[in-house]
């Protein structure tokens, strides 16, 4: 995650785009059905043993094992015909960089769908480290954090039948790009929009989790979620205060920040937002956690009391507040 120095010309590019797309027309409402308990445990577990494979940089043995370790996991939640490794090659300032994406659907009796997404690749770098500049991170919360929440949600559904159908998606590649270079970020969602395993897959909207687990975490509304799906944004924060969350899930306007959520939007139409930590300063530039990018990414930011908080919210979502 996420170069957020746009060129003029890229941001005006965005903005043309998101010009042409049509009103937001999701809505929700309580619909008095069941919502299974989310374990922070387990996800903190499943962060844990993500980082034991230590930094998950594309061509590393600790990339190649953690693709077959959440292959595994999905195909035990999913099911062996519900699970889909997308691979491809990319080549990257010289190297060619082999890339999976994993694609687990859920609930495949309802062509009605919604999506969930997060980046599993770890970055090769950390630029805002002072002392180790050039050393891949861990990325606990800058990659594994979401990917936790969404492997935990794998058991729940797996256990608890759903009132929609879901699809996951674990884009690859996503934290690759030097600083500025956004034409080398989000490599796993530029793929998986420009060659969609599905033809005409169109899910009612997707959220993007995205650093959901770091301690003093905060999520004000990210200014791109809120005009590619301003109700959908609405609702998970309404979600929050009503559960007594509001101290993360703020009710204030955050930064547009380059995230996978704009690719997928940009590719596909899907209304797609983005849950992810971050602040606003008093000049309105965007400002992410001290860890970012540094070797501090790592077991000791994650906080379970956040990831329970997002569990909880992001569930009652799904289970009680989309309509059928």
């Amino acid at each position: 995650m996420k170069n957020y120095f746009f060129s003029a010309i890229i941001l005006s590019m965005f903005m043309i785009i998101i010009s042409c797309r049509s009103e937001d027309a999701l809505e929700f409402s309580e619909q008095g059905r069941f919502v299974p308990d989310f374990s922070a445990e387990k996800a903190y577990q499943y962060i844990e043993e993500q980082v034991n494979f230590g930094p998950r940089v594309p061509n590393t043995e600790a990339h190649r094992e953690a693709i077959q370790y959440f292959n595994r996991h999905f195909r035990e939640t999913a099911g062996n015909n519900s699970v889909y490794v997308q691979s491809f090659q990319q080549v990257v300032y010289g190297d060619t960089l082999n890339l999976y994406n994993l694609i687990a659907s859920f609930g495949t009796e309802h062509q009605d769908r919604i999506l969930l997404a997060a980046h599993w690749d770890s970055r090769p770098r950390a630029e805002e480290d002072p002392d180790d500049p050039d050393s891949p991170i861990l990325g606990a919360d800058d990659g594994g954090s979401g990917v936790g929440v969404l492997m935990e949600f794998a058991n729940i559904f797996a256990e608890y039948p759903l009132p929609i159908g879901v699809d996951i998606i674990l884009f690859d590649g996503e934290d690759y790009g030097e600083t500025s270079d956004i034409d080398h970020y989000f490599l796993g969602s530029r793929y998986w929009g420009n060659n969609p395993p599905v033809q005409g897959y169109n899910p009612r909207f997707g959220i993007l989790l995205d650093m959901v687990g770091g301690k003093n975490a905060r999520f004000p509304k990210e200014g791109f979620s809120m005009q590619f799906a301003p109700s959908l944004v609405d609702e998970i924060w309404s979600i929050g205060a009503e559960f007594g969350y509001g101290d993360l899930f703020v009710d204030q306007l955050g930064g547009r920040i380059a995230d996978d959520h704009i690719i997928v939007e940009q590719l596909t139409g899907i209304p797609m937002i983005n849950i992810i930590h971050h602040r606003v300063d008093a000049l309105g530039n965007v400002q992410f956690p001290p860890y970012w990018h540094t070797q501090s990414d790592n077991m000791e930011i994650i906080d379970k009391d956040v990831l329970q908080a997002v569990g909880d919210v992001v569930l009652e979502l799904i289970y009680n507040r989309v309509p059928k």
